[in-house]
């Protein structure tokens, strides 16, 4: 099977947020993006609004960017409808927040988009599928073509802890502190195409690797090829799918930045006639692990020896090599913000933070939905006198 991949002229942006529907009485997660995106519809080609989406639950919401040039442009479009899906949820009396998991409510009593594909999928799947009770941000960066496409792809795949623990915004699940920075991107892994990328040769074989999937019928079409980072040929895009579900727009533009520097720079030196590096397949998969499980204080392998060093350290040597290219792109303030991010803590450190200092898992997902209104992290709040016992829902 050929596959066309419809080539970007320059590194152009696109970024997805999935957003969580709350009930602002219990605040669990509530049905309700059905009914609202009919409601939004209305007016726009189809009956479909062109920047919301529903996903697999009715609990949640998807909101997209157009073609963009830089981040700021992003960060604005994602703003627009941001705040035009807040008004429409205000007037049901609900909620919107944005994080990797829900802290306490129960996937099994989600209720699944009526959606043909969403229903084969559940039924094919079962038990794995309805656990995706889970929210992520997925940047796409054009590129050329598509033998370029997959060679990003690979080299990509030694950031994946760089994201991952920048983005980490999931330690609780089913009202337990999971003792991840990032449990989603461990219930993500139970679906069979999900998790870092197989690595590829190029075109060719990403072609021939779709034609057996599809062929043996595990897969639909290659869109069920959830790789944390994937080519996108209908976009013309590299997809960058690894992070969790940020709570501000803020933190969104920062990894948007850090995605756009990293695909200009690869494009730059394929084009000077450089091979990228292709990480060894063990250590994508053991970094990925040590920053789901321990976040920005993770320490990632960099080489055969097992030489190790401190994402708190690795993470600012990359901003520093990439500022000259976000300065070129327009983007720089927004990659400066990665060390914003590091300094206050990521979304992980701020829920437990919350928990720690006398609250509730409530209060966390008050201070999600707080954070998403403000567009920026909520400054570390005062204990309070009474802590509640494990940190658990009143």
């Amino acid at each position: 099977m050929s596959i066309d991949f419809v080539s970007s002229a320059g590194p152009s942006l696109g970024v997805e947020m999935e957003l969580a529907i709350i009930d602002p009485g219990s605040r669990e997660l509530v049905k309700g993006g059905h009914e609202l995106l009919i409601e939004m519809g209305a007016g726009h080609d189809g009956g479909i609004h062109p920047k919301a989406k529903a996903e697999l639950l009715q609990s949640t919401i998807e909101i997209i960017t157009g073609i963009c040039r830089n981040v700021a442009e992003a960060r604005a479009d994602l703003a627009a409808t941001l705040e035009e899906v807040t008004a429409y949820t205000e007037r049901r009396g609900l909620l919107l927040m944005c994080a990797g998991t829900h802290p306490f409510s129960n996937p099994m009593l989600q209720e699944i988009t009526p959606n043909d594909r969403y229903r084969r999928l559940v039924e094919e799947m079962q038990w794995p599928a309805r656990q995706m009770q889970i929210f992520g941000i997925h940047v796409h960066v054009g590129v050329r073509s598509g033998e370029k496409a997959i060679a990003m792809v690979n080299a990509l795949t030694a950031y994946i802890p760089h994201f991952l623990a920048l983005s980490a915004s999931s330690p609780y699940w089913m009202s337990h502190d999971t003792g991840l920075a990032s449990t989603r991107s461990k219930v993500f892994e139970g679906l069979p195409t999900a998790g870092p990328p197989w690595q590829l040769s190029g075109w060719a074989q990403f072609e021939r690797f779709m034609d057996t999937l599809i062929a043996a019928h595990t897969i639909a079409s290659i869109r069920e090829v959830w790789w944390d980072i994937r080519p996108h040929p209908g976009f013309g895009t590299v997809e960058l799918r690894i992070c969790d579900g940020m709570p501000t727009l803020r933190e969104v533009a920062v990894v948007a930045a850090l995605s756009q520097c990293l695909v200009h720079s690869m494009d730059t030196l394929i084009d000077r006639g450089h091979t990228l590096p292709v990480p060894r397949a063990w250590v994508v998969r053991e970094n990925k692990w040590r920053a789901a499980r321990h976040g920005i204080d993770a320490s990632i392998i960099t080489d055969d020896d097992g030489t190790t060093v401190p994402l708190r350290e690795a993470i600012p040597e990359l901003v520093e090599e990439l500022m000259p290219i976000a300065q070129h792109l327009g983007c720089a303030a927004e990659l400066r913000d990665t060390l914003t991010i590091i300094d206050r803590g990521p979304s992980y450190i701020r829920q437990r933070e919350v928990v720690a200092d006398g609250g509730t898992l409530i209060d966390v997902v008050d201070t999600l939905v707080a954070e998403l209104r403000s567009a920026s992290p909520l400054p570390r709040r005062l204990p309070s006198a009474a802590p509640a016992a494990n940190g658990q829902p009143a």
